[in-house]
């Protein structure tokens, strides 16, 4: 899937706001908040769950990175998720 494509969705997805669970939450992290070189990917299940992480790190910007954009979107279809949620920029850590 390319890029764009893949942005789209997500954005799409995000725009919809809370539908219920499973809920995604898509965090961009970085050294800087100009380059985000990790994403933190939170599924939380049901209400009061502890959420589960699966980290994805990138030698660029993430949020450009197709590989990883296109793997968001399979983790969001397979896991069904009713809501997803997104950083509006980059955490610095």
């Amino acid at each position: 899937m390319n890029l764009d494509k893949s942005k789209k969705r997500i954005a799409k997805k995000v725009k919809a706001g809370f539908k219920g669970y499973p809920l995604i939450n898509i965090i961009y992290q970085g050294d800087s908040a100009d380059i985000a070189q990790q994403v933190v990917v939170e599924f939380v299940f049901e209400e009061g769950a502890e959420a589960q992480q699966e980290v994805f790190k990138s030698t660029a910007d993430a949020r450009q990175d197709e590989v990883i954009q296109t793997a968001l979107i399979k983790i969001i279809d397979r896991a069904d998720a009713k809501t997803v949620t997104e950083s509006e920029s980059v955490v610095v850590v």
